[in-house]
């Protein structure tokens, strides 16, 4: 997951926010500017092969390397199907500060997660 957000566009800078959680920031962005990108490391990573062996394990990194080495990956129950859902926010009106811009960034996460996952919502 850090190697796919780490290639976010924009000037993006991506950031373990907690546990399975990352916050991207886009300095001098706005909202509208910054969705763009956000939809492209969701496409990104939904569309990255992730071998099916346990996590973090050698084996699964060995699976997930041939895969993407491939030129045609089909799904198969040696692949792992990965999505994100992401909540975007930017200060301004009833975000005036940094954590309520990211209160109002976890409340679209969540609207993104209700509303079917694997989508960006704001």
């Amino acid at each position: 997951m850090a190697a796919r957000l780490a290639e976010v566009e924009g000037g993006g800078r991506a950031f373990r926010y907690g546990g399975e959680e990352f916050t991207v920031l886009f300095a001098g962005l706005s909202l509208e500017e910054a969705l763009p990108h956000l939809e492209a490391i969701r496409a990104s990573v939904e569309s990255y092969p992730h071998g099916g062996a346990r996590r973090g394990s050698a084996e699964g990194k060995e699976k997930g390397e041939k895969l993407r080495a491939q030129d045609e990956v089909e799904e198969s129950e040696e692949t792992l199907s990965v999505t994100i859902s992401i909540g975007a926010a930017e200060p301004g009106g009833e975000a005036t500060h940094a954590a309520l811009a990211l209160k109002a960034a976890d409340e679209a996460l969540y609207r993104a997660k209700r509303g079917g996952r694997n989508r960006v919502s704001r």
